[in-house]
């Protein structure tokens, strides 16, 4: 509740006190509104990142991940997501000790020495230099104390919040709140495990062990564990600082040529890929080569989607709707059937503007951007893993741009996907591939004689049985017997009434009080027919309308 109490006035300080008053209905307004909220020439979008990193850690890693997200929301706000900062001052050494002290036994003989003031900070570990016993010098990183029991509060928080705006805004059912905070959730909890970082670490570096000018940090598992990873220390400058490449006697275009080649192998072969690579994760060596850091948001590629998004890939840089249109379906991307034609247009028109534009006017960046504005137009769901890696590779793209003014995303990929189009279809793999499934749908063909003779012998012999089941027919045999029912009550009715008629016409020496017989039949008759008739009104009173 105290934690709670926090967000809300966080948000009231921000210019949010009316939502905050329909999220929080449980909190006075005179606490929630005990100060005016102050004016200011902001806008939303600005106040609601601003919110955000006033409010810790665990909605800012929320924010960043919703900017990939540009098929949900306005470009402004994802702009501003963009700004999102994780930076915060750093705590003094003796209070992040315990984590070595819990975590790493012994880390005293380990390291040689360890450099209290910290070469990075963020909200959720610092990094400080060391030096290891045998003299190696490393990077280590340390988790901030008490970081895991605030993020999972605000997790709870945030699950209860996103289920509140689906009540109470229902408007904001469509961008399904409830399953982006569950995946986010699962994000964040991978993160706070640095045993996985490592390994995340150590997989990358053997996927790029064949590519020349490409360094992944090593990892020394004997001083780390799930709060502490110790890396080799990498020094160098970020890649998008183009003087200090020049300075230090670098290409800037090979730099870029080179990280492309990195991620587009990360991505399309090894269907493993670094998640994030702004340009302070990515350091040119004085070497000249292109060094990958922080390891905590990695993505996978299950090779059915690999070969899906490649030919998404192909669609977009190759101008095809229809090749495009083929890999949405095959990534479960439905399109309304009403929209097809429209969308179709919008997606045409799109391609067509990135393949007539010069370069530098309109490149892969600026296209996915357009291509998520045209998904939130047909309100499209579209997997979260797709945006992302099109965010990815859209930031590949921006990066290049920085060191190659001249690099255009299509000339550079163009090759390298038809390459991989080709070996797809035509390698030995998958060759063997489909010739195994030309010989099983072979063998099918073949005993399908067989199969009919079989299934046409039960039949002559009577064995053969049909099982329907269906609600209308159901439905259907309940409608029958209730007309049948009806028409027995309405037969035997007209009898009695008829059988009555005869006895009135009949003298009372052949029936003895035949008229008084007659009377009892008529008004059993005319009950019946009452009951029949309220009957019949009722029911029609409970069935639903409709339009003739």
């Amino acid at each position: 509740m105290k934690r709670y109490g926090q967000i809300a006035d966080i948000l009231v300080k921000h210019g949010f006190g009316i939502a905050v008053d329909e999220l929080f209905p449980g909190l006075p307004s005179r606490v929630l509104f005990k100060r005016k909220e102050a004016e200011t020439d902001l806008s939303a979008y600005e106040r609601i990142r601003l919110a955000i990193e006033e409010l810790g850690p665990t909605f800012i890693k929320f924010g960043q991940i919703m900017s990939t997200r540009r098929e949900l929301f306005p470009p402004e706000l994802i702009d501003e997501l963009h700004k999102l900062q994780d930076r915060v001052p750093p705590l003094p050494f003796p209070e992040v000790r315990s984590a070595l002290d819990e975590t790493v036994p012994g880390w005293e003989v380990l390291f040689q020495r360890i450099d209290p003031v910290p070469v990075a900070a963020a909200s959720i570990s610092q990094v400080h230099r060391g030096v290891l016993a045998d003299g190696t010098v490393v990077a280590v990183k340390i988790m901030r104390p008490g970081i895991e029991e605030v993020i999972e509060t605000d997790l709870l928080i945030l699950r209860s919040l996103a289920e509140r705006l689906e009540v109470v805004f229902p408007d904001l059912r469509v961008y399904n709140p409830a399953e982006l905070v569950k995946s986010f959730s699962g994000q964040i909890r991978k993160e706070l495990d640095f045993t996985r970082d490592g390994k995340n670490a150590e997989r990358i570096r053997s996927n790029m062990a064949e590519l020349d000018g490409v360094r992944v940090p090593k990892i020394y598992w004997e001083a780390s564990s799930r709060r502490v990873l110790t890396m080799e220390f990498i020094e160098g400058v970020r890649i998008d600082n183009v003087e200090a490449l020049r300075a230090m006697g670098h290409i800037p275009q090979e730099i870029a040529d080179r990280g492309f080649r990195a991620y587009l192998k990360q991505i399309m072969v090894d269907g493993f890929f670094h998640g994030d690579p702004h340009p302070g994760n990515l350091l040119v060596m004085g070497n000249g080569d292109l060094a990958f850091l922080d390891f905590g948001i990695c993505m996978v590629l299950r090779p059915e989607r690999r070969k899906t998004f490649i030919q998404l890939l192909y669609g977009l840089v190759e101008t095809d709707v229809d090749v495009c249109l083929e890999a949405f379906y095959g990534l479960g991307i439905s399109i309304p059937h009403e929209d097809r034609e429209y969308f179709r247009d919008d997606l045409y028109l799109l391609l067509l503007d990135y393949a007539d534009y010069e370069v530098r006017q309109y490149d892969f960046s600026r296209m996915t951007i357009e291509l998520s504005e045209i998904l939130r137009k047909y309100q499209v769901r579209v997997p979260g893993e797709m945006m992302r890696l099109l965010k990815v590779i859209g930031m590949v793209g921006d990066i290049a741009l920085v060191l190659d003014p001249t690099f255009r995303f299509s000339t550079k990929a163009r090759p390298y996907v038809a390459d991989l189009i080709t070996e797809q279809y035509f390698s030995t793999d998958a060759i063997k591939t489909e010739i195994t499934a030309g010989v099983s749908s072979l063998r099918a063909l073949l005993r399908m004689p067989e199969q009919m003779n079989a299934a046409f012998q039960r039949v002559s012999e009577g064995r053969v049985r049909i099982d329907v089941v269906a609600g209308d027919v159901q439905r259907l045999q309940e409608t029958v017997d209730r007309s049948t029912d009806r028409l027995m009550v309405g037969l035997i009715t007209s009898s009695v009434v008829i059988g009555s008629s005869l006895l009135l016409l009949a003298p009372d020496a052949v029936i003895p009080y035949g008229n008084y017989v007659a009377f009892i039949g008529y008004g059993a008759a005319v009950c019946v027919g009452i009951y029949a008739v309220t009957h019949a009104l009722r029911v029609a009173r409970k069935a639903p309308f409709r339009r003739r």
